[in-house]
């Protein structure tokens, strides 16, 4: 691997060292890279990524300068606390969206998630909370936004929003980004929405479950309605989902505030795992003129984002268990873990992630196969 075939380094070129001059012993491009390999090869900690690299000091060299050897941990936690997240994360996805340029992005989910050990208990901070956007089909994050506390993801949304390319995708949101505003901002990007509905805008809920009886009342005369079901089995366990759909509503108070409207819907689904059965009743509403699977099959594949990002970030990556409390550097190294996983992810080889990367722990031909691959 060479430095022209590691395409990382002029993203990296772009940044902005944060560090005085006379205090840099060590390249920012040797920095960074060095904790991309190092976490895709295991490493968890600042100091794992200083152990990583003096363990693979021979092979580093031969497409990194390092002119005055691996950093130190507390250099590697310094930079990264320092680096501004937004310009580092343009750097880093900017490298992987042009190496997964082909895939195109036809659906973007974006969901949020608490780092669980970022602050609370004797700390003064709050636990940190990131708003991720995800391309599904391409199980790639393109962006994600920090904020202290859950409840701020109706102001993080937008700021997303606006790092984000939506044209001609379809956006799904959880019931917190059921907001007019981020409907209109999806809209004016060129994109559709679906969002969750619960209960945090007044009378919308109510108003959809009323047209759904208003329809049923009337054998659904009159209005286009649709259906579709799906029936799951698998490791113990079934699932069934019925969704249901209604184009062009009737009886939405505030209908024309909700840019370009089309669809209202619910999706009943029914679990059974060792004969107990749980339901659940879960609404939505939608900018896309199409069919009840379609919308169906967005739904579904959003719900994924919490078993496909957010729990092999946990399991495979131990994000909840990190203790980096500093809000850059926790920031940041959850960056480092999005891409990792990413890349992991658009490696063909078989096997979980947690044996991929085990696998770029002790091979870094393996792991030289992670970084160079094509588009």
């Amino acid at each position: 691997m060479t430095p022209s075939r590691l395409s990382l380094h002029k993203h990296i070129r772009r940044l902005q060292d944060p560090r005085l001059n006379r205090r840099k012993r060590h390249l920012l491009g040797d920095i960074l890279t060095i904790a991309v390999c190092a976490v895709l090869a295991g490493a968890n900690t600042w100091p794992d990524i200083e152990t990583f690299g003096r363990k693979r000091l021979d092979w580093l060299q031969r497409f990194l300068e390092l002119p005055n050897g691996i950093p130190s941990h507390d250099t590697f936690e310094r930079v990264f606390d320092r680096l501004q997240p937004q310009a580092l994360q343009s750097a880093l996805l900017g490298w992987l969206h042009e190496i997964s340029a082909a895939l195109g992005f036809q659906h973007i989910a974006i969901d949020g998630k608490t780092l669980r050990h970022s602050g609370g208990g004797s700390s003064p901070l709050r636990y940190l909370h990131l708003v991720s956007a995800w391309a599904v089909e391409a199980n790639l994050t393109l962006g994600q936004v920090a904020t202290d506390e859950k409840s701020n993801e109706i102001e993080a949304i937008p700021r997303l929003l606006e790092l984000l390319d939506v044209r001609g995708a379809l956006v799904s949101i959880d019931a917190m980004g059921c907001q007019k505003a981020v409907a209109a901002k999806i809209v004016a990007g060129g994109g559709d929405y679906i969002l969750t509905v619960k209960d945090n805008q007044e009378h919308l809920r109510q108003d959809i479950e009323a047209c759904f009886i208003k329809a049923y009342d009337n054998d659904c005369r009159g209005i286009r309605y649709e259906t579709y079901e799906t029936v799951e089995k698998g490791h113990g366990r079934q699932e069934k989902r019925v969704y249901e759909l209604i184009h062009g509503p009737e009886g939405i108070r505030g209908y024309e505030d909700w840019e370009k409207l089309s669809v209202i819907g619910k999706c009943y689904s029914e679990r059974t795992v060792g004969g107990k059965t749980t339901s659940e009743m879960r609404y939505f509403m939608g900018s896309r003129r199409c069919g009840v699977e379609t919308y169906g099959a967005a739904l579904r594949n959003h719900w994924r984002m919490e078993n496909c990002l957010h729990w092999q970030l946990d399991v495979t990556f131990g994000e909840d268990a990190s203790r980096i409390q500093k809000r850059h550097g926790a920031e940041n190294f959850a960056l480092l873990r999005r891409l990792a996983l990413a890349l992991l992810k658009r490696h063909p080889g078989k096997g979980s992630m947690r044996t991929k990367r085990y696998q770029a722990t002790l091979d870094v031909g393996f792991l030289e196969e992670v970084l160079l691959q094509e588009s």
